[in-house]
């Protein structure tokens, strides 16, 4: 149980580095505000007394000799005003400093915190990505930050203040009078308990109030990024109904704690209410009973009791607020170091970051599986050579896509071992090996940017021409220069604004951008006409050279040329050959060969 405020102690040390000068500062214009604070108040009692009825004030001896030894204008009204004025000014100045310097810190800590936490999303395995929800991965690292970020703008310093303020006034009171002192705090226990209560109480309702957050921004984010599905389904009227009910469950949880909060304040302000009357009506019976004896309980008591209550019991009824913030702030760092907790990809330890593809690519015995060693990969051997290219094949859920992703080891394999170039998958470097990839899904992400971001997004240096290039080798050039804005078409999310088919060419040109000596299609073909795979796959033959092609597809006319032809079958591998070879066998190539070769409305032979 003790692990979590550590972490969260250590993530916040972490984040504020390069700003704990900052907080020193404020914190010092802390004390120095509040004294400014306590000097009104003494001033104001000065004058009452001293100046007003010629009474000993009660002040400290520096300050009363400091009012009165300098000349007989220190016992005027108008110097005490001006002296009020000075040092109402400088609390202000020193507040203002305060929150400048706070402000600074909190928004560097946030800014660490967000990088940390975008750096780590991206060092965490690609299985972790799969497993959770985008809509609370964003809601965590801005609204869950931005709930640390208000607590160490509003409430760090406030602790700091109560404390100083507390300990000042409580020693104040003291030292006037004690009778009035144990008076003046009847209602703090009642303030404290009803503080810790609140905090206690309050605490699980931020916790489901976040939550309910995180999954309101889920079904925005889903709503969103599938507005195809849901227009194309019709179904509009279901995602606006559940978004209604996310939307109300939300609503009433952040009523409810609104309630609460009402309740406390208002429950506070009557007792702090009540404390100060307690505080006027026995200072003024010590006032009534004290006054011509030889230790009176003078007007300016009365003014000091009176405001140092109200600075004794604001700190205690402010207790509870900042208790309710710790909760929430707690109940954010908790939900961050959920994401931080999760290992990074660790680099191998020889970390090699040299490839050579002469010496090929090579599966030797490999199995995978999530829940079982071999459930989706079992027991994979084969081997390519530089310059060929490998094309798979297999029904839906045999395990093709999986096998790329062995290769660029997003998963580790179960048994079995994968070298490339000769190197053991295992012991290249992640940025290396994943350079010396270029892979296109068959559901291509585009970015909200230009056609030209998009293809440039892998070299941002590369020249026009170099992008017109990779742009025709996709047969896609000719398309982009039809539309009003050519390269410079903004690409709506996703890349709604362009076809299936031209999502694909300008992902292909994206990848042919990065120049990499391995390349993947993973079905990357599959909105695009045969004419256009056709012009595709002669272009990337041309230029391949000593590279290796992988090309995943359903289409026998796109792996029919390919030097090396795997099928796959419940994960395991049933044939391999070139397309002459696995036509002269029985098997499922040769059956879904001769099913798309059939005429349509014909038999199958």
């Amino acid at each position: 149980m003790q692990r979590k405020p550590n972490r969260n102690r250590a993530l916040v040390l972490q984040c504020l580095r390069g700003s704990k000068r900052y907080l020193v500062l404020a914190a010092f214009e802390v004390v120095l505000a509040i004294l400014m604070l306590y000097l009104t108040s003494y001033v104001t009692s000065y004058a009452l007394d001293y100046v007003l009825l010629g009474d000993d004030p009660s002040l400290p001896k520096w300050l009363f000799d400091f009012l009165t030894r300098r000349s007989e204008v220190t016992k005027t009204y108008w110097f005490c005003g001006l002296m009020f004025f000075v040092f109402t000014v400088l609390n202000g100045l020193f507040t203002f400093l305060r929150r400048r310097n706070v402000s600074v810190a909190s928004e560097q800590m946030a800014k660490n915190m967000r990088d940390t936490l975008y750096r780590h999303l991206n060092a965490v395995p690609y299985d972790y990505h799969k497993h959770v929800s985008t809509g609370d991965l964003v809601q965590r690292c801005t609204s869950d930050v931005d709930t640390v970020r208000r607590f160490i703008s509003n409430q760090l310093m406030e602790i700091i203040r109560i404390v100083v303020m507390f300990v000042t006034a409580l020693v104040m009171m003291l030292s006037i009078n004690v009778r009035m002192a144990l008076i003046c705090m009847v209602t703090l226990p009642i303030l404290a308990v009803l503080s810790f209560v609140y905090f206690r109480f309050v605490r699980k309702y931020f916790t489901e109030a976040d939550e309910a957050e995180g999954a309101l921004s889920t079904a925005i984010q889903e709503n969103l990024t599938g507005v195809r599905v849901v227009r194309a389904f019709g179904q509009q009227r279901a995602e606006f109904d559940k978004f209604t009910r996310l939307n109300t469950d939300y609503r009433k949880k952040n009523i409810f704690l609104n309630r609460l909060m009402a309740f406390y304040w208002s429950g506070s302000d009557a007792i702090g209410y009540i404390q100060i009357a307690l505080a006027l009506v026995f200072g003024v019976a010590f006032y009534a009973n004290t006054h011509g004896t030889a230790h009176p309980f003078t007007l300016g008591n009365i003014y000091l009791f009176i405001s140092l209550t109200n600075r004794l019991t604001w700190p205690v009824r402010q207790l509870g607020r900042i208790l309710a913030d710790l909760g929430k702030a707690t109940v954010s760092l908790n939900r961050l170091n959920e994401i931080l907790s999760v290992p990074a990809e660790s680099e191998p330890g020889k970390a090699e970051k040299q490839l050579d593809l002469a010496k090929g690519i090579v599966f030797d015995h490999v199995c995978f599986g999530y829940d079982t060693p071999n459930d989706v990969l079992d027991d994979i051997s084969f081997s390519v050579k530089a310059g060929q290219t490998v094309a798979i094949l297999g029904s839906t859920g045999s395990g093709k896509s999986s096998l790329v992703q062995l290769l660029q080891r997003l998963y580790p394999t179960t048994s079995g071992t994968i070298t490339v170039g000769g190197v053991p998958i295992n012991d290249i470097d992640h940025e290396t090996l994943r350079k010396s990839i270029a892979i296109v899904l068959q559901e291509p992400f585009l970015y909200s940017r230009t056609i030209k971001d998009n293809i440039k997004l892998v070299r941002p240096d590369a020249t026009d021409e170099e992008m017109y290039a990779v742009a025709r080798e996709a047969a896609v050039h000719d398309v982009i220069l039809q539309f009003a804005d050519g390269y410079d078409t903004i690409v709506g999310e996703r890349g709604v604004t362009l076809s299936g088919g031209q999502q694909q060419r300008v992902a292909i040109a994206r990848a042919l951008m990065q120049n990499a000596p391995i390349l993947i299609f993973d079905d990357s073909m599959s909105a695009v006409d045969t004419e256009t795979d056709a012009k595709i796959r002669d272009a990337l033959h041309a230029r391949h050279g000593k590279g290796i092609l992988f090309l995943i597809s359903h289409r026998i006319t796109t792996l029919c040329e390919a030097d090396l032809i795997l099928v796959l079958e419940h994960g395991r591998l049933v044939q391999t050959g070139t397309h002459a070879e696995l036509m002269q066998q029985d098997g499922l190539y040769r059956r879904i060969a001769e099913i798309q070769d059939a005429p349509k409305g014909g038999a199958i032979a």
